[in-house]
C-alpha cells in the first residue's frame, strides 16, 4: 500500500482554495442588481458566467472530497472499476481520479 500523505495534503489545500473561491462567487451572486437597466443587463451576464464557474467549482469540490474519503478509507490509488493500482504519474497529474487510465478510456456501463 502506498503512502498518500503528500497527495492528501495537496487535496486538502486545494479543497480549502476551492471553498474560498466558491464562497466569494456565491457572495457576489447575492449582490442586488444595479438600478440602471443597462448595468442590470451586464450584471445578469456576469451572474450567468459566475453561476457556470460556481457549478464547475462545486463539481471539483465533490471530486476532491471523494478523493480525500478514499485516502481515509485506504482505497485511494485503486481503480474503482477494476481494482488495479492507478499509476502514480496519473495520480500526480489528476489527484481526484478514481479510475486507472485503461478504465477511464472505457464508456460508463449502460451508456
Amino acid at each position: 500500500m502506498r503512502n498518500h500523505d503528500d497527495i492528501a495534503r495537496r487535496l486538502s489545500v486545494r479543497l480549502s482554495e476551492l471553498r474560498v473561491r466558491r464562497d466569494a462567487i456565491e457572495q457576489d451572486l447575492r449582490q442586488p442588481l444595479d438600478q440602471d437597466s443597462a448595468e442590470q443587463a451586464i450584471d445578469l451576464e456576469d451572474d450567468q458566467a459566475l453561476t457556470g464557474v460556481d457549478e464547475v467549482l462545486g463539481a471539483e469540490i465533490v471530486a476532491t472530497q471523494r478523493a480525500l474519503q478514499r485516502v481515509e478509507a485506504g482505497t485511494y490509488g485503486k481503480c474503482i472499476r477494476c481494482g488495479d493500482d492507478i499509476a502514480v504519474a496519473r495520480l500526480e497529474a489528476l489527484p481526484v481520479t478514481s479510475y486507472c487510465i485503461r478504465c477511464a478510456d472505457q464508456p460508463e456501463p449502460g451508456v
